[in-house]
C-alpha cells in the first residue's frame, strides 16, 4: 500500500493504491483491476499499470529490468477534488516498489546452449576453462578428428569467448551457442551485481 499525498496551497494529489503481486508461470507482465466498489475510479488504473511499467523498465534491483509476474489492484482511496491522474501515477510506483521487494525477486540470466569444435589435444584445456564458467558440459563426441564439446553456459560467462577460445587453442577452435533458457543468478552473484550496482550509482550521484 502507499498513500501519495501532496499539498502545496493550490490543487493538492492524492492517491491510495492497494497492490499484490504474484509470479507467472509464463508471460512478462499482467495488469489487472481486482477492485469492486468503486474506491478508485476506473479511469484511474491506467495511470497506476503506468507508474507499474516505468518502474519495470528501470528496474528495483539492480537496474536491470523487472518481469514475470501479475500485479492486482484490490484497493485504495481518491479524493474528490484532488485525486489526479499523476497522483495514481506515482503512488501505483511507490506501492509496486514496496510490494516488488517484499515479495523476494531474483535476478535472473539467460542460459545458452554452447556448441565447442576443438582439436583432441586441446580437450582438457577447454573442459578446464568450462568449469571457470559455471558450464554445465552435456556431451563430448569426436568429428573428423576434432572433438566437439556441447555445454550449457550463462551467457555472461561467455562474453570475450571468441578470443579466449582463439588463444587457447592456436586460433583452430570454433564455437556456437544460442538461447536454451533463463535461470536464477546464483546468490553470491547477485549480491556482487548489487554491489557493483551500488558503487555505479554513487559515482554518478559525486559526478
Amino acid at each position: 500500500m502507499y498513500r501519495h499525498k501532496k499539498q502545496t496551497g493550490g490543487s493538492g494529489q492524492f492517491g491510495e493504491v492497494h497492490l499484490r503481486i504474484m509470479p507467472l508461470a509464463e508471460g512478462d507482465f499482467e495488469f489487472e483491476n481486482k477492485i469492486f466498489g468503486g474506491a478508485i475510479s476506473s479511469s484511474y488504473m491506467s495511470s497506476i499499470e503506468k507508474g507499474i511499467r516505468n518502474v519495470m523498465k528501470l528496474g528495483v534491483i539492480a537496474g536491470y529490468p523487472a518481469a514475470g509476474f501479475r500485479v492486482e489492484v484490490f484497493d485504495g482511496k481518491e479524493h474528490p477534488v484532488d485525486s489526479k491522474p499523476i497522483a495514481f501515477e506515482i503512488a501505483g510506483r511507490e506501492a509496486f516498489k514496496l510490494a516488488f521487494k517484499d515479495a523476494a525477486p531474483v535476478l535472473r540470466e539467460p542460459i545458452m546452449n554452447v556448441r565447442i569444435t576443438v582439436p583432441e589435444a586441446n580437450m582438457g584445456d577447454i573442459l578446464g576453462d568450462l568449469n571457470t564458467r559455471r558450464a554445465r558440459v552435456q556431451g563430448m563426441e569426436t568429428e573428423r578428428g576434432e572433438s566437439v564439446i556441447s555445454a550449457q553456459v550463462p551467457l555472461a560467462e561467455m562474453l570475450r569467448y571468441t578470443s579466449q577460445l582463439r588463444s587457447m587453442t592456436g586460433g583452430r577452435g570454433l564455437f556456437t551457442m544460442e538461447l536454451d533458457h533463463y535461470e536464477n543468478v546464483p546468490h553470491n552473484i547477485t549480491e556482487q551485481i548489487i554491489a557493483e550496482r551500488q558503487k555505479e550509482l554513487a559515482k554518478e550521484k559525486e559526478e
